[in-house]
């Protein structure tokens, strides 16, 4: 490795081929893949730290009948992968559309596990409706392998560490069963600067791109864009701060826009609580948008139930946790201001999510958001919840000796949860949930405890002293976004491509236009386009 990390600013070109705005999956498989056919590539980023949202995430890519699983022994074929997303999304995706992303995502997974240092692994995780017609048991989730960066010095420190997941491969924390991790294990990773999930992506992306001599630097936000007859011209600010450079072709793939106030109170259609990276501020969107662009589906997002405490600082900004899994795991519910459950816990998390926001028709207000995530003493023995370990204090949570004191404590109608509660002993005692099915599929038990039986998903809620946790509507980011083609190249309002401007990640519209087949489908949305967007470039007459 020749290129330094990141690139100085005296050592900046004054004009690239490529110069791509963001350093997330989605800008840094565009770099790659564009670097691989000779082109000079810049990525800037606007961050301290490298990686995006990405690198705060999980890390997974959805992608149907890829070589991986198959080599795995998983069961998947392209008409699989078609009727499948057809059934999820072919509502609102056209026919081309699908056969584009279920042709074109294996072949980004073939290309990045070929020819970098990516390595991916399948997962047993089923898709999120395994009753639908070309559902897969396995396979189409890709895990990424733990990342050893010590052959690029400074690397370490320069990816953006996750909020909240434990150094842990996807695959190990499956195996967990909601259980703590081996902290010797992350105590090691921590101290060698072994990247996992999203980290591992990106890092592994990072010094592919390095062995390629693309440019990188970071505390850099593009300021300007602006037309020249034969490309853009790219003002930088922040350490870049110069001359604007001159590029044959842009990529934004800068995140969405959920860490911005304004545009989050004028686009989304309710409240919020992010917990991707806090420069996603849609600085990509209104510098497409001031040069033209055409945007769809701006009021999608990759939803999720979140655990917020006042503690959960990123970036020194509020954030949270995913709470998914602490939904999931036998010995809680989740419910609503009344005391009632309104939702199946473990259902995968964007739809879950979607209930959060439900309208009360008779207050024209949420119904659900915030919500509460209530347990017991012997769950409270057993998991881990929001971070907090087994045992240890959490001043946070609010717990009282029974359940009525704990619903005055946090402001629930006692009667309803009291109500709630002796329904829910009763289904669990037998592993049956008569009111949402909670356990009763495939996905449900994915994410339970495979020890506790005869549903995984199910126990009572019996040992005081009860808790109480508030739980929000989050996104891991939007997914509404600039309008793009095939190829990911911008479209104006005409639906023509803007010459040289490319889109992809979160700052485009997502594939799945507000829909989640799986898990890794934002990954998977990223990545695909991405990967389509750097075949372009590198087809482009030079």
């Amino acid at each position: 490795m020749s290129t330094p990390i990141p690139t100085e600013t005296g050592q900046l070109n004054p004009s690239y081929d490529v110069v791509i705005m963001g350093s997330g999956a989605a800008g840094l498989v565009a770099a790659v893949r564009a670097a691989d056919a000779g082109l000079g590539v810049l990525v800037v980023e606007k961050a301290s730290l490298l990686g995006g949202t990405t690198a705060a995430g999980g890390g997974v890519m959805w992608a149907p009948n890829n070589h991986l699983a198959k080599a795995a022994g998983y069961q998947d074929s392209h008409a699989d992968g078609v009727a499948y997303l057809s059934e999820a999304a072919g509502h609102v995706m056209t026919a081309g559309e699908i056969d584009w992303y279920v042709s074109t995502a294996p072949r980004a997974v073939e290309f990045l596990n070929t020819n970098t240092r990516v390595s991916m692994v399948p997962i047993a995780r089923p898709d999120y409706h395994m009753e639908w017609k070309g559902a897969a048991n396995g396979g189409r989730g890709l895990d990424n392998n733990a990342f050893d960066p010590q052959e690029y010095p400074g690397l370490a420190e320069l990816i953006r560490p996750s909020s909240y997941f434990p150094l842990l491969t996807m695959t190990e924390r499956d195996e967990l069963n909601g259980r703590a991790a081996d902290p010797s294990l992350l105590e090691h990773r921590a101290s060698t600067g072994i990247r996992t999930m999203g980290g591992a992506l990106v890092g592994s992306l990072v010094a592919s791109a390095l062995d390629r001599g693309v440019h990188i630097v970071v505390s850099c936000p593009v300021e300007e864009l602006s037309r020249t007859g034969t490309g853009w011209l790219v003002t930088l600010g922040g350490t870049a701060a110069q001359a604007p450079l001159a590029a044959t072709a842009v990529v934004l793939a800068s995140g969405g826009f959920e860490w911005n106030p304004r545009l989050r109170s004028a686009l989304l259609p309710y409240p919020v609580t992010p917990i991707s990276a806090p420069s996603n501020e849609g600085d990509g969107l209104e510098l497409g948008l001031k040069v033209g662009a055409a945007v769809e589906d701006m009021s999608a997002v990759w939803g999720v139930p979140v655990i917020s405490t006042a503690a959960h600082q990123y970036d020194g900004r509020r954030s949270g946790r995913m709470g998914n899994v602490e939904m999931t795991l036998p010995g809680s519910i989740t419910v609503n201001s009344d005391g009632k459950r309104f939702v199946n816990e473990a259902l995968n998390y964007h739809d879950a999510s979607r209930v959060f926001a439900s309208i009360n028709p008779h207050t024209g207000r949420q119904q659900n958001n915030p919500a509460w995530l209530v347990f017991d003493a012997d769950y409270r023995a057993k998991y881990p919840v929001a971070g907090s370990l087994p045992g240890e204090p959490a001043e946070w949570m609010v717990s009282a000796p029974s359940l009525e004191l704990l619903a005055k404590e946090v402001g629930i109608n006692s009667a309803g949860l009291e109500s709630t509660v002796a329904r829910f002993n009763a289904d669990a005692a037998v592993g049956v949930d008569t009111e949402f099915g909670r356990g009763a599929t495939p996905q449900d038990r994915f994410l339970g405890d495979a020890g506790n039986t005869p549903n995984p998903c199910l126990a009572p809620l019996l040992t005081a002293p009860f808790y109480a946790v508030p739980i929000h509507a989050g996104v891991l980011g939007t997914s509404g976004g600039l309008a793009t083609d095939f190829n990911g190249r911008v479209l104006d309002h005409r639906q023509q491509a803007i010459p040289g401007l490319y889109a992809a990640g979160n700052v485009s519209a997502g594939v799945f236009r507000n829909n989640y087949p799986g898990g890794g489908a934002t990954l998977g949305s990223a990545i695909t386009r991405a990967f389509a967007v750097g075949e372009d470039l590198a087809a482009r007459p030079q």
